[in-house]
């Protein structure tokens, strides 16, 4: 919802790092070339050269790279830098030389609200973000009524792009010598993206019938733990619970500490780490040395929003299904940072004690309603990362314009509705941009440490 769209960002001097798999940054490039942009883009790997060739290479040593990219905003006149992840080690340093020199940072990331939003802030996201945590201010803001079109499954796209990356990225890893990705750059990082198809067929066959008990006979009588990819930024820099291995043991004790007798809990394993990570021995064995092995399961495709309405609550460590169970109203426990975490909307207690009060800790509708219209508003563009969607839109799957979330075929659905209209009801806030384009609400404070 980046107020004048793409135009927000014409004229200006714009370097790119690194972007999501696949072309979107180079059809990025487009858009933004488009409005009169100035617009360069630094290549780490083969990965990112595949997908942006013509970008300025670094082969420099990681310790050297801050200094580099410092002489490199001085040369080309950056007044404006874009990245994918605010955690990775490579945007780290950059972000805090960009900051020193006052170069404005832009963030992107997947959505908040998936699967029809991707993110977009200025300075960071997730628990970055500098969306404010106190529920007072989301109260005291108008009520908005925003709408959106619906994104196509890009899930094989995704998954296509990634293969690719990691292909070329470890077939040329002796072009950039010194580089260290977020995950192991190699030949054999393609093997997941292959094996993860093969493990999605045989746990639907395996697990058949599954969710139908879930949803059915055990219906109430379990907690849903969503897990994380392994490598996760969320788990490793906002969370200290020991990565997903930690967590994961952490739940099981305390589930089987002090949970219900005849509760349940289900782990299930995240589909983008479906080919990285198997922890069915894992919680085997913690389920068994706990003594809740016939209470503990772990499951793999089953429909997510199907689990949620069905089960007692949510643990996670701050995943984004997090919000959506929220936005459910299924009590939920965030026991990682999360822009979303706060009284009103989450559990506010310790895990031990979700397990027996989380019926206590049913979101406020209105709360949720507020906060998720402002995160759109002021967080999130319409449209995703890896497919095209029609050329007069944008050369990138975004729709920059608002204009064209009211239209769009097939019709347009409700992103964030307002009650029923009352005498006291206000009119929907118009969102004043900043300078560049951000929408930003004078009533809303920023986040509180």
């Amino acid at each position: 919802m980046i107020e004048g769209g793409i135009k927000a960002f014409a004229g200006r001097r714009v370097l790119l790092l690194q972007g999501p798999v696949g072309p979107f940054f180079k059809r990025f490039a487009k858009d933004l070339a488009d409005v009169g942009c100035e617009v360069h883009k630094i290549n780490f790997n083969a990965g990112d050269w595949l997908f942006y060739p013509g970008g300025i290479p670094y082969r420099g040593k990681m310790e050297d790279w801050p200094s580099w990219f410092e002489n490199q905003l001085r040369i080309l006149r950056i007044e404006l830098v874009f990245l994918f992840g605010d955690c990775r080690p490579i945007h780290q340093p950059a972000h805090a030389v960009a900051k020193r020199l006052g170069v404005e940072v832009s963030v992107f990331e997947e959505g908040y609200l998936r699967p029809d939003f991707i993110t977009l802030e200025r300075d960071g996201v997730n628990a970055n973000s500098p969306m404010t945590r106190q529920p007072e201010d989301y109260l005291a803001v108008p009520n908005r009524i925003l709408t959106v079109r619906p994104m196509p499954s890009a899930f094989w796209v995704m998954v296509w792009w990634g293969f690719n990356y990691f292909l070329f990225g470890g077939m040329g890893r002796w072009l950039y010598p010194h580089y260290q990705h977020h995950r192991p750059l190699k030949l054999r990082e393609c093997l997941p993206w292959i094996l993860s198809p093969l493990r999605k067929a045989w746990y639907k066959w395996r697990q058949r019938g599954l969710q139908n008990m879930l949803a059915g006979p055990w219906g109430k009588m379990f907690y849903f733990v969503p897990l994380q990819v392994h490598n996760d930024a969320q788990v490793l820099t906002h969370a200290d619970v020991g990565g997903m291995e930690g967590f994961i043991a952490s739940t099981i004790a305390s589930f089987a500490s002090h949970a219900e007798a005849d509760n349940r809990l289900v782990f299930k394993h995240h589909p983008m780490d479906r080919g990285y990570r198997n922890y069915t021995q894992l919680i085997r064995d913690l389920a068994q040395s706990h003594g809740c092995a016939d209470r503990v399961l772990y499951i793999h495709d089953q429909h997510t929003p199907t689990l949620i309405r069905a089960c007692r609550g949510v643990v996670v460590v701050n995943s984004t299904v997090g919000l959506t169970a929220v936005g459910m109203g299924c009590p939920t426990k965030a026991v990682g940072e999360a822009v979303w975490d706060m009284p009103g909307l989450t559990y506010q207690g310790s895990l031990d004690k979700f397990w027996t009060e989380a019926e206590s800790a049913v979101p406020n509708k209105v709360l949720h309603r507020k906060f998720k219209s402002e995160l759109i508003a002021r967080t999130q563009i319409n449209g995703n990362f890896y497919k095209q969607l029609a050329p007069e839109l944008s050369a990138t799957g975004l729709i920059w314009n608002s204009e064209a979330t009211v239209l769009p075929k097939g019709g347009a659905k409700p992103a964030a509705e307002a009650p029923e209209a009352s005498a006291e009801q206000e009119e929907p806030a118009r969102v004043k941009g900043s300078s560049t384009g951000y929408p930003r609400a004078p009533s809303l404070a920023p986040a509180r440490t």
